[in-house]
């Protein structure tokens, strides 16, 4: 039996909400903009999820449009500032950003338009003093990931709004990990806007949501249709909508009980690996574990080559990852560590172990005995 450990890059289909989409799939086949009962009955079940969503984020029904994805969602948002319709002229935001938005950033910054790219301490925390002075000036859109991808740390988006909305600008975050692991409360925070992903909870892909709370209207990314209040045109991917309203479900009845799990899971691994192989270092470890994701561990095997490992890995039956899915099997080091200051050396030495539904504690051990023996292997095959 395979052990899966990269639950960043996408979660298991739980069978609970398999269970809400088959029926879709097979009965509810109407469209939701249509009058008769079949559309009635489909609409019914977006509009469902769409109240199991927002209750999962902090906030109304009509504050939610679906989308294909986290990524739409992000490039939606940051896009709006190829329009004359907003009011923000520039963009604010990280050097560890997801690449949903730091290639759209990068494509408007070659068209000409400001963006400012704030960098971020050992830990991979924003600093609140370079952030209030990039919001000196004009209005701004601000896009700040909220729990990183690839290391799991946590930015304080409580303090990053306040400083947002005193400056008279507007801040978007990505909350694709956040949501599932972590207390998310868009209502709570003051953000504009929240973009999040169903795979990364245990729904299907291809189905995410842009929430909007308190905030302008953006031109739409997609055009053709009056659907979702005509903030995004295409006919709703209804099963899928479903499945990410059930997964938001079982995210809000289970967030206590998961955060547990996965921190004890986690903290598990680390100890079993810093316990029994030297030069190790969890990236971003030394900061308050609170500040960092629960079921994620970034890991740097200092001498050891990252890929090396996880072809080994994969051998042994273990599923991990180097970084961010996106980025598998690029030779560059990883844009997040860099951005904290590693070397492409130690970039390239570290590994992504993120547990979630489904790993039990003797999965971890395997894990623990399996990296015992492989990292001095590898390790002396580098130093060969």
């Amino acid at each position: 039996m395979r052990v899966y450990l990269d639950h960043n890059a996408t979660t298991p289909l739980r069978a609970e909400v398999l269970d809400v989409m088959a029926p879709v799939l097979g009965e509810v086949f109407g469209n939701p903009s249509s009058t008769h009962q079949e559309g009635a009955a489909a609409r019914r079940i977006v509009d469902r999820a769409r109240e199991q969503v927002a209750r999962a984020v902090g906030c109304e029904a009509a504050d939610v449009t679906f989308t294909a994805g986290a990524t739409e969602a992000n490039n939606a948002v940051i896009q709006s500032l190829r329009s004359a319709e907003t009011p923000w002229r520039r963009l604010i935001t990280t050097a560890i950003e997801h690449p949903s938005v730091t290639e759209p950033a990068a494509a408007l910054e070659r068209e000409g338009i400001a963006v400012t790219w704030l960098g971020v301490d050992a830990n991979g925390r924003l600093d609140l003093g370079e952030l209030s002075g990039a919001l000196a000036g004009a209005p701004a859109l601000v896009s700040v990931i909220w729990a990183n991808n690839e290391t799991g740390v946590l930015q304080p988006m409580e303090p990053i709004a306040e400083r947002v909305r005193a400056a008279g600008s507007w801040l978007h975050v990505d909350a694709t990990q956040a949501l599932g692991k972590t207390p998310v409360d868009l209502g709570a925070v003051g953000a504009h806007w929240l973009s999040c992903s169903a795979h990364k909870l245990n729904g299907p892909k291809g189905t995410g949501a842009l929430v909007a709370r308190d905030a302008p209207v953006l031109p739409p990314l997609l055009c053709g249709g009056p659907q979702e209040r005509r903030a995004r045109g295409g006919t709703e991917n209804v099963a899928g909508i479903a499945g990410l309203g059930a997964a938001c479900e079982l995210a809000t009845a289970e967030l206590g009980a998961r955060i547990e799990h996965y921190r004890g899971l986690r903290d598990r691994l680390w100890q079993g690996l810093a316990g029994k192989l030297p030069d190790l270092r969890w990236n971003a470890g030394d900061a308050d574990p609170d500040g960092i994701l629960p079921n994620t561990l970034s890991v740097e095997f200092a001498g050891a080559a990252g890929e090396m490992l996880l072809q080994a890995l994969d051998l042994a039956g273990v599923a991990a990852s180097a970084g961010a899915a996106c980025h598998s099997g690029s030779v560059t080091p990883s844009h997040v560590l860099s951005a904290m200051g590693r070397t492409p050396e130690q970039a390239r030495a570290t590994l992504r172990l993120s547990v979630g539904w489904g790993n039990d504690e003797a999965q971890i051990d395997e894990v623990i005995g399996h990296l015992v023996e492989l990292v001095p292997r590898v390790r002396q095959a580098v130093g060969a």
